[in-house]
């Protein structure tokens, strides 16, 4: 049985991307002694990606391993 993707698995994810981008971004800027705000683009742009494809993995993983669970209990 072939299941359509759960659009809701976005939301948490581009959250916690935003929040990692954000944390990147400050703890990159406050760590340099002169203006860097190359480095702190860069570093908010690399967290933001990793953890928002690290979240949507790991959420895809849970709901379909709830799918099939349930499938199993029925």
């Amino acid at each position: 049985m072939r299941r359509r993707p759960n659009p809701w698995i976005a939301i948490p994810a581009l959250v916690t991307g935003l929040l990692a981008g954000a944390i990147g971004w400050v703890v990159t800027d406050v760590s340099c002694e002169t203006s860097c705000a190359g480095w702190a683009t860069l570093v908010s742009v690399v967290s933001f990606l990793v953890v928002t494809i690290g979240v949507v993995l790991i959420l895809a993983l849970v709901y379909r391993s709830l799918a099939e669970w349930d499938e199993k209990k029925s």
